[in-house]
């Protein structure tokens, strides 16, 4: 594989090229509005005898289960329904992707879906602050990167998805290594990812899109256990510049969990080089007990938004402004370690 080549995310360059509910079914023993007569050939009880039989349990055990039952197999029958016609959809190519690749239908009905048991079961994800997320309109969330493997990113998108009150997705921008995989190249243009340049970032904003950025890059991901929560650089601004052209607000993020899943003691730099690939880590499992040690320890996670960052009160030559790109970058860096230390403090377990 050749080397792994960067996009600088701090360069302004171009890249080229209601449904409704079945009926509720009357339970056998149940009485007719309005005082009825029996049907015919039916057995009408003698009088005395109508509280012995509303009593009666093996009349109760006929009537309840049939209420419940009807609406199961109508809620069965209509997920079904749904998974055919999606099917269909797939199949004939009747679906819409965006001009990134974003297929929206695949990440909320099979992506998403297949990422939740992580997200909910496995890291137990906690979310705080996600009310400083915009209901609508562009936003640029920038995080810490950690892990190893980058799935920091992943639990950031599935923790938007599914708590925030508007159900608005984010799109993460990635290194260019991540699209020269095959499989993961499909899956991250599916889920909504682009390359970390400034020209898609702008692009996204300018729709009215959430963004995601770890301007630490393989710096923090691939980073030495020893140096947990301690953020690398932000590099020279350049999600600030993009967010002040696109006047859109900066919400910074924190992660704290992610950092334990693959504890990095090592880094095999001559097998990298060979790989093309950044970083060879060595963990406690990985590469000793060969695919098991590639499963992730299962850390308690939390991810805390915090208070926006608004630019839209800066003038349009602000962008350009050196000074001003590394005053906003140390404020939205020392914002985001500022609120890890006040998460580890509050920690009482990695796992639990």
């Amino acid at each position: 594989m050749a080397d792994a080549k960067v996009i600088p995310f701090d360069d302004d360059r171009s890249r080229g090229g209601s449904t409704q509910r079945p009926s509720r079914r009357r339970g056998a023993g149940a009485r007719r509005p309005g005082g009825a007569q029996p049907a015919v050939g039916e057995v009408q009880p003698l009088p005395g005898m109508a509280s012995a039989r509303e009593d009666d349990p093996v009349t109760r055990e006929v009537e309840r289960p049939e209420e419940p039952a009807g609406e199961d197999t109508g809620g069965l029958e209509r997920r079904i329904a749904s998974g055919l016609a999606f099917l269909r959809r797939r199949l004939t190519g009747d679906y819409d992707v965006d001009d990134f690749g974003y297929d929206e239908e695949l990440t909320d009905q099979v992506l998403m879906s297949l990422l939740r048991p992580l997200y909910e079961k496995y890291f137990r994800v906690e979310v705080k602050g996600i009310e400083n997320i915009p209901a609508e309109g562009g936003a640029l969330i920038v995080a810490n990167h950690s892990g190893t493997l980058p799935m920091d990113g992943l639990m950031m998108q599935v923790a938007v998805h599914d708590t925030h009150p508007a159900g608005r997705h984010l799109r993460l921008l990635a290194a260019d290594l991540v699209f020269m995989l095959p499989v993961v190249n499909e899956l991250a243009r599916k889920l909504g990812h682009t390359l970390a340049c400034a020209e898609d970032a702008s692009r996204l904003l300018e729709q009215g899109e959430l963004v995601g950025v770890m301007p630490e890059g393989f710096k923090g991901i691939g980073k030495p256990f020893a140096d947990r929560y301690k953020l690398q650089r932000f590099g020279r601004g350049g999600f600030v510049s993009t967010a002040l052209r696109a006047r859109t607000p900066i919400v910074p993020c924190s992660i704290v969990g992610a950092e334990e899943i693959y504890p990095m003691i090592g880094n095999a730099r001559t097998l990298a080089r060979l790989l093309g690939i950044p970083y060879f880590p060595l963990t406690p499992t990985f590469p000793w007990l060969g695919p098991l040690g590639a499963i992730p320890l299962p850390t308690k996670w939390t991810i805390q938004f915090g208070e926006p960052i608004a630019t839209d009160g800066y003038p349009p030559e602000a962008a350009e402004d050196p000074m001003l790109m590394f005053n906003l970058t140390d404020q939205v860096r020392e914002q985001i370690q500022h609120t890890l230390y006040k998460l580890l403090v509050q920690r009482r377990s990695v796992f639990f």
